[in-house]
């Protein structure tokens, strides 16, 4: 990453104090917050179910997101800027129709899901990096699939500003209960003081009807200088999210930078506390902030340093691994497993390393109709698994 872009360095955690401070008008009277990240100590990989793994398909190009339709079929996006149907574990021609994706490094094609009422309307949600090199955001569209192409494509919605950098896209949606939707904005990397201020969606979860148009219920809506789309701020990069039913609350997990990857329940109005607080360094050693927690600002619900780099999550519920109902899995490229995040209530007790022995950069990972945990690879010869009973 540091070969792609420019970063702006900070040498001494007195002159990030002083200018984290300054800039957000914030004073430096106490550094001190409620709560603490959950203890999640780890736990051997044999704690987990017994499994099978079974290869579904291969020859994808970095396949970033699964999606399950109700015919068995697959939904696989790659970063490449291809939708992929997955039949019986053959590929299918690229769909026909997808707009153009801006690809470059972490740029491309991302996210796919189906509208909770799919079986009645049909509509497929998808994220892509859109724009060029000078200026480019993460776009929300929807669109229908008729044979091997998609049709009625609509852009439902873009990031704003517009930046100049291919990376931190955030681009995970997720509906919720009332069949609005949360869509996840990084910080573009060079842009991180911008997760902090309200008048733009960098760094930002985003609320939106299912249209794209703005739910008059957002907690920042008609206020000045705040923008209505907003549902929390001071993110990062967050590329996981799901709405978890059992608990009833919204959870997100998102890279930190050296150290600090976190899992965060997610509140509306809140503040997440990224570039002021964080449990992370910046890539070249050097200190981003001397504060771990702050008031006002939330505490992480898992602290991940080191960095594991989670690029999805999900919530198990189903019939095939019900010991694990209710339990995290989040997938990890930098350490190359299924992290299983052990729950008991709303506490966690423990976590677990899988899939090292695969030896790859997991991407994503998704809970099928039928139990089975899907995840697909990082690579330009990606693969999609699934994890059966044994």
């Amino acid at each position: 990453m540091q070969n792609v872009i420019k970063h702006r360095s900070i040498v001494t955690a007195l002159i990030v104090c002083t200018v984290i401070l300054s800039f957000f008008n914030i004073e430096a009277v106490s550094a001190k917050s409620n709560n603490k990240p959950q203890a999640a100590p780890m736990l051997d990989a044999k704690a987990f179910p017994a499994f099978k793994l079974v290869q579904v398909t291969s020859g994808l190009s970095h396949p970033w997101a699964i999606a399950f339709l109700p015919d068995n079929r697959l939904l696989v996006t790659e970063r490449s800027g291809n939708l992929r149907i997955v039949e019986q574990g053959k590929l299918s021609a690229p769909v026909e129709n997808v707009p153009a994706s801006y690809v470059r490094s972490q740029g491309g094609l991302m996210d796919v899901v189906l509208h909770p009422d799919y079986k009645n309307n049909g509509w497929i949600y998808l994220t892509h990096a859109y724009g060029d090199a000078d200026k480019n955001a993460t776009r929300l569209f929807r669109a229908k699939l008729k044979d091997n192409a998609l049709v009625d494509v609509q852009t439902l919605f873009t990031v704003s500003p517009m930046k100049d950098t291919p990376v931190h896209y955030g681009g995970r949606i997720t509906f919720l209960p009332d069949n609005t939707l949360v869509l996840t904005s990084g910080d573009g990397f060079d842009y991180r003081e911008e997760a902090q201020k309200l008048d733009n969606l960098l760094g930002k979860m985003i609320r939106l009807n299912d249209d794209g148009t703005i739910p008059t219920d957002n907690p920042f809506v008609g206020q000045a200088g705040k923008r209505d789309e907003i549902w929390s701020y001071g993110h990062r990069n967050p590329q996981g999210i799901v709405y978890d039913a059992q608990r009833k609350w919204l959870v997100s997990n998102e890279h930190g930078p050296k150290g600090g990857d976190e899992i965060n329940i997610i509140t509306a109005g809140k503040n997440y506390g990224w570039p002021v607080i964080t449990y992370g360094r910046d890539y070249s050693g050097a200190i981003i902030s001397p504060y771990t927690e702050y008031d006002g600002m939330q505490q992480p619900f898992v602290d991940w340093t080191p960095s594991i780099a989670p690029s999805s999550l999900t919530v198990y519920q189903g019939n095939m691994f019900p010991e694990i109902n209710g339990d995290y899995l989040a997938s990890a490229l930098k350490y190359r497993e299924l992290r299983w995040v052990k729950m008991q209530g709303n506490k966690v007790v423990g976590q677990a390393s899988l899939l090292k022995d695969l030896g790859e950069r997991i991407r994503d990972v998704n809970v099928a109709p039928d139990g089975a945990i899907y995840i697909a690879t990082d690579s330009t010869n990606g693969k999609i698994y699934k994890l059966i009973k044994h």
